[in-house]
C-alpha cells in the first residue's frame, strides 16, 4: 500500500555515516487565500542529488507550494530551508542555492537567447566575462548553443523551455524547482526536457524537486509526493506508490477520488 501521509517528510539519506542535510526541508507549511485552504500543514524533503516528483493533479496546491519556496508569497505557518538555511532568516543565502522554472513563460521574446542570460546573470552580479563562459556552457548542454544569438520567438515552446533551464541554472544553485516545465509540449520536446534534467541529477549531483500530474516522466525509483487539495496524502517510492492499483496512475486517481479526512486521506 502506498504509505499514507502521517504529516512527517522522510529523513535525509545517510551519506559517510552522517545524516546530510536535505537540499530542501518543507516543514508544516499551511496558506490561505481569504477564507481558501491552499495549502495545510504541508510536510516534504528533497534529498540532495535527489529527483524527487511532486504529483498533483491542477489545483492541488503545487504553484502556491513553489511560490512560498521561492519567497513569492510570505510564509505565514510553517518552515522552508534550503541546504540548511531558514528563508525567514536568510532569505538571501538560501535563495543564492536555488534555482526555478515557472509554470508560466518568463523569457523576453524581443531578445536573443545570449540577450536573456546575460540579464539574469546580471541579476545575480556575475561579472560579464564570466557569464559569458557560463551561458556557453549550458547552451552546449541544453544543445542551443549554435542559436545563442537568436531571438526568443523564432524557438519553438521545448527550446523555449530549454533556455529556462539554462537560465536558472546561471548562478550555480545546487537546488532546482521545477514547476509543471513540459505542459503544452509535444512528446519528444517533453523527452528532452526530462533527460536534460536527469542528467543534471546524475552528472553534476543537482537535486530537483518536479511538480507535474504526468506520469510517464516519473520513474519507479523516483521518491513521490503526492499533493490534493493542499495536503499531502501519500509519498514514497514511485513503485511502492503504485501498488494497489497496478500503476501510478491508477492508485494516484484512487487517492484524489476519495474525500479528505483529518490529516490524512
Amino acid at each position: 500500500m502506498p504509505r499514507r501521509d502521517q504529516g512527517h517528510p522522510e529523513g535525509a539519506r545517510p551519506l559517510n555515516g552522517a545524516i546530510a542535510t536535505p537540499a530542501l526541508s518543507v516543514r508544516d507549511v499551511s496558506h490561505r487565500f481569504g477564507s481558501r485552504d491552499a495549502l495545510q500543514h504541508v510536510s516534504l524533503e528533497v534529498a540532495q542529488g535527489a529527483f524527487v516528483a511532486l504529483l498533483g493533479p491542477n489545483g492541488a496546491g503545487k504553484t502556491t507550494l513553489f511560490s512560498i519556496v521561492t519567497r513569492l508569497y510570505h510564509t505565514r505557518h510553517g518552515e522552508v530551508r534550503i541546504f540548511g538555511r531558514d528563508m525567514q532568516r536568510e532569505p538571501s543565502r538560501a535563495l543564492a542555492d536555488l534555482g526555478v522554472v515557472f509554470q508560466s513563460r518568463t523569457l523576453d521574446t524581443d531578445l536573443t537567447i545570449r540577450q536573456n542570460l546575460h540579464y539574469h546573470a546580471a541579476l545575480h552580479g556575475m561579472p560579464r566575462r564570466a557569464a559569458d563562459h557560463r551561458i556557453q556552457e549550458l547552451l552546449a548542454r541544453v544543445g542551443l548553443l549554435d542559436r545563442v544569438d537568436e531571438k526568443v520567438r523564432t524557438l519553438s515552446g521545448g527550446q523555449s523551455r530549454r533556455v529556462e533551464i539554462a537560465r536558472s541554472l546561471i548562478h550555480g544553485p545546487r537546488l532546482l524547482l521545477l514547476d509543471e516545465p513540459t505542459v503544452g509540449l509535444d512528446l519528444k520536446s517533453r523527452s528532452d526536457i526530462v533527460a536534460i534534467v536527469r542528467a543534471l541529477v546524475r552528472d553534476e549531483g543537482l537535486s530537483v524537486l518536479w511538480a507535474t500530474h504526468i506520469f510517464d516522466e516519473v520513474e519507479s525509483d523516483d521518491p513521490v509526493v503526492v499533493l490534493h487539495l493542499g495536503r499531502v496524502i501519500a509519498r514514497g517510492p514511485a513503485r511502492e506508490i503504485a501498488l494497489p492499483e497496478g500503476s501510478l496512475e491508477a492508485t494516484f486517481r484512487k487517492l484524489t477520488a476519495a474525500p479528505l479526512m483529518g490529516e490524512t486521506a
